[in-house]
């Protein structure tokens, strides 16, 4: 593994794991606490104590999805992983599902919880919305970590674009069939097989399938879905605000056989990204948290450990919009504001 800095671009020996760390307590046991806010509930996952990191799932999924990594970052660090309202334990209403409408839901369960400040950590679709966040809330981000994040190019799995289309409902309760669960059994195991890429993904992925097993949440995956992918692909892409990242110490993760969002993203939004870190997990699918954690765990400890974390005031704010342009010339962020 290499670490590579636009700045400098030179590569270092991969840092050490991490000396070992109480374990928080109950592990995979963590408790789901809940919030009511504006009407409805928001559930999370909360361990340790100190700066606060916010863990921000994928579409379909829920705070479930980092059993393996919140014990490793409670022995340092105040954890937060929320369910995205229409996902896992939280209320699945009618509602706004973009990625803003996320930013601000996380926002208002960081203020109830008395957090100012954090360092957001997003896969996939939490990847767009914790980027997002950074944009909208500068003053209250310390640090933004993209994990196979959404939002930077259009390509996207077919599967996806598929599961964006009118009648996609039909699709995803016929996909909890017997039958049909018995067929993608045996394309799973023939995919995996063959060593593809879809095989490293395709059991994390059903897992996600098998988490919509009522009409409510397959309505509030297809809601959340459709708000940024259509049948050509994502919807947005955030690299029109990626200078916005200069003086935001960022790092972007991705597995080299990501099949839902290809790697070729991750050199993209890091060519985009002023002062932006690049670790690639090599043998990984979308999901190179789960694939290895505790790598993961190494390169994040090393990351937040390695920078300060950003304080923009607004005149620097306003300054990094008015001095974005064709010919423009940025100003480096004050001395001591942010380190990348």
């Amino acid at each position: 593994m290499t670490v590579t800095d636009i700045g400098g671009d030179r590569a270092q020996p991969a840092p050490p794991p991490p000396s070992p760390r109480p374990r928080a307590p109950g592990g995979r046991g963590i408790r789901v606490r809940s919030r009511r806010l504006h009407g409805y509930r928001h559930a999370y996952r909360m361990a340790g104590r100190g700066a606060a990191v916010v863990l921000i799932h994928g579409i379909g999924d829920s705070s479930s999805t980092w059993a393996e990594i919140i014990p490793g970052l409670a022995g340092r660090y105040r954890v937060i992983a929320p369910d995205l309202l229409g996902h896992g334990e939280s209320d699945k209403p009618r509602g706004d599902y973009s990625p803003g409408a996320y930013a601000n839901g996380i926002r208002d369960l960081l203020s109830a919880l008395g957090v100012e400040r954090a360092t957001l950590v997003g896969h996939s679709l939490g990847g767009a919305v914790a980027a997002q966040f950074a944009y909208q809330f500068p003053e209250r981000t310390e640090r933004l970590v993209l994990v196979g994040s959404g939002g930077i190019g259009r390509q996207v799995t077919p599967l996806l674009r598929a599961a964006a289309v009118p009648g996609a409902g039909l699709l995803l309760a016929a996909l909890r069939l017997p039958a049909v669960r018995w067929q993608l059994g045996l394309s799973v195991r023939a995919l995996r097989t063959l060593h593809t890429g879809l095989g490293l993904d395709a059991p994390e992925l059903l897992r996600v399938v098998d988490a919509l097993g009522d009409a409510t949440s397959r309505s509030a995956f297809i809601r959340t879905l459709r708000a940024v992918v259509d049948w050509r692909g994502q919807i947005g892409t955030l690299l029109d605000r990626s200078y916005l990242t200069r003086g935001m110490p960022t790092m972007l993760v991705w597995g080299g056989r990501d099949m839902v969002i290809p790697a070729l993203h991750a050199g993209l939004g890091h060519v985009s990204m002023p002062g932006s870190r690049l670790e690639i997990f090599e043998d990984a699918g979308h999901f190179p948290f789960r694939a290895s954690p505790e790598r993961f765990l190494a390169v994040l400890h090393d990351f937040i450990s390695g920078t300060e974390a950003a304080r923009f005031s607004a005149e620097e704010w306003r300054r990094l919009l008015r001095n974005h342009g064709p010919g423009a010339r940025t100003s480096p962020p004050s001395p001591g504001r942010a380190a990348g």
